[in-house]
């Protein structure tokens, strides 16, 4: 039998699910640089999100989000600092 809890979807399959990745240590320090910000200027994404759980993102990793865009560019590249979430 088949219940719920046992079926594993993959958020990231959805076509309404933008493109998620984490970014490389190497990547994370260049983006910090290009921009002259700290990690904790990002805005943040939980552990626990969905689509990091897909990811296997871990807390203080960077998840780069690529939005297909309706306006003059073709893409809008985010980033989200992944971080624990607090009860």
């Amino acid at each position: 039998m088949v219940t719920a809890k046992s079926k594993k979807l993959d958020v990231l399959a959805h076509e309404l699910v933008p493109s998620h990745t984490i970014l490389t240590k190497a990547e994370t320090d260049q983006l910090l640089k290009d921009y002259s910000i700290r990690l904790v200027n990002l805005p943040r994404i939980f552990e626990d999100d969905p689509a990091a759980l897909a990811l296997g993102a871990k807390e203080g990793s960077v998840v780069k989000i690529v939005r297909k865009s309706t306006t003059m560019v073709d893409r809008i590249d985010t980033y989200r600092f992944v971080v624990v979430r607090r009860t």
